[in-house]
């Protein structure tokens, strides 16, 4: 046993499954990138008040959060979540509206590791900031669903809701809290001490002893001024100009305290497990303003890496890609042909390895064969005096030798590269 390993909630990703996370990201930053989203990185840890905006009734920011105090004796977080970041960066730089961004990377909670989640996790995402318009909403939505579509996901539905203005939520959350106290003892204790810091969250519960009194609870849409209504119409219907199917859902509440209006939820139909939430958002219309900046409007969404390449696994989509390196270089002269043929190549655009430390020829045919390259490349004493090298084809064994100058053209005709 090694005197180290990873600490709880965290692993190390390695090849081949490290590739298909980067994979994951590049995917995501074409959608985007195509509807003008710029790339932001948002910095891993902020001063506590950052995230105590999010609403300090949330498990977040009571139970989840690595605070500590820094060797210049302040409170700062690890980023659990990277809304509140975006929108302290918007606060501090002050960027012109609409600023819409996009981002990756890992957020940090202290909670029970499982299936999917993890202490540290990675998520990609984006805001919008500056507008209010009901149809950036279901743009928004529109491109986290042509992402899953650009995976290969079939089997993701999107949920949605509203929790309307501020005075609407106020009033719900009010009317929710009055209900659940008359049937306090009917819930679990879990959600006996949610309902004493906020009602809405009993909403999230999946424990089979709450689900009873959930189906019977004031539904948020009784709430909703005519404004956020007539809002919320008009993101079903842009959604429909979209042509993205969504469900709605009334018991749905995000899990901060921040949002108001559009509130949504991506699931995968495809995975058996309690847990299949793949990622999430909607608007938050009063963030800037509880981080000093003026009143602005704000709409993004994060979603999961990890549970969404279980959803992935789960319906046999989106392989890690290969790590293989096209080319291995077999020197049997002593090294310094292996170093020129790799540079050349490298400088080509070809991947390529090579053996160290002066192998035998069988030990570096062996390790040819591990790295899974397409082609080897053998030099020898002969081929060196000759200007030539052999090009021999990893699968069958055909071989030919082919002279120094002539040597990258054949390698690309051979690999199908323009």
């Amino acid at each position: 046993m090694t005197e180290f390993s990873t600490s709880p909630g965290t692993r190390d990703i390695l090849a081949p499954e490290a590739a298909r996370w980067r994979e994951f990201q590049s995917v995501f930053a074409d959608v985007v990138g195509l509807a003008g989203y710029d790339y932001m990185i948002p910095p891993m840890f902020e001063d506590l008040g950052v995230f105590l905006r999010l609403g300090e009734s949330t498990e977040v920011v009571t139970k989840e959060m690595y605070d500590f105090e820094d060797k210049g004796g302040r409170r700062v977080a690890l980023r659990p979540e990277q809304t509140a970041s975006v929108c302290r960066a918007f606060v501090e730089h002050r960027p012109t509206t609409p600023w819409k961004v996009w981002y990756a990377g890992p957020n940090f909670r202290y909670e029970k590791p499982q299936q999917g989640r993890y202490r540290q996790f990675d998520q990609v995402g984006i805001e919008v900031l500056g507008v209010e318009d009901p149809y950036l909403d279901a743009e928004v939505i529109a491109l986290a669903m042509e992402f899953y579509k650009r995976l290969g996901l079939k089997k993701v539905e999107l949920n949605i809701n509203s929790l309307g203005d501020f005075g609407d939520r106020e009033k719900y959350a009010v009317a929710l809290s009055a209900y659940f106290q008359q049937h306090s003892k009917s819930l679990s204790p879990e959600s006996q001490s949610t309902l004493v810091k906020n009602p809405l969250r009993v909403l999230d519960s999946k424990r089979g002893q709450d689900q009873e009194v959930i189906a019977a609870a004031p539904r948020i849409s009784d709430f909703l001024s005519s404004d956020a209504s007539e809002h919320f119409q008009k993101v079903l219907s842009a959604l429909q100009l979209h042509k993205v199917d969504f469900a709605i859902n009334d018991r749905l509440v995000r899990g901060l305290d921040y949002y108001r209006r559009t509130t949504f939820e991506f699931n995968s139909i495809a995975l058996q497990s309690a847990h299949t939430a793949l990622g999430g958002g909607g608007r938050y219309n009063g963030l800037v303003e509880a981080l000093g900046g003026p009143a602005t409007p704000g709409i993004g969404f994060a979603l999961g890496l990890d549970r969404t390449l279980l959803a992935c696994d789960a319906e046999g989509v989106f392989d890690a890609p290969s790590v293989a390196v096209k080319v291995f270089v077999v020197d049997t002269t002593g090294g310094e042909q292996a170093a020129r043929l790799s540079s050349e190549l490298r400088t080509a655009g070809i991947s390529v390895d090579r053996a160290f430390d002066d192998r035998s020829m069988k030990a570096q045919m062996k390790a040819a064969d591990r790295s899974g390259s397409a082609i080897a490349i053998i030099v020898g004493s002969d081929e060196v005096a000759a200007d030539t090298v052999i090009v021999r084809l990893m699968t069958g064994g055909q071989q030919r030798v082919v002279s120094r100058s002539a040597l990258v053209d054949e390698i690309r005709r051979e690999l199908k590269l323009s």
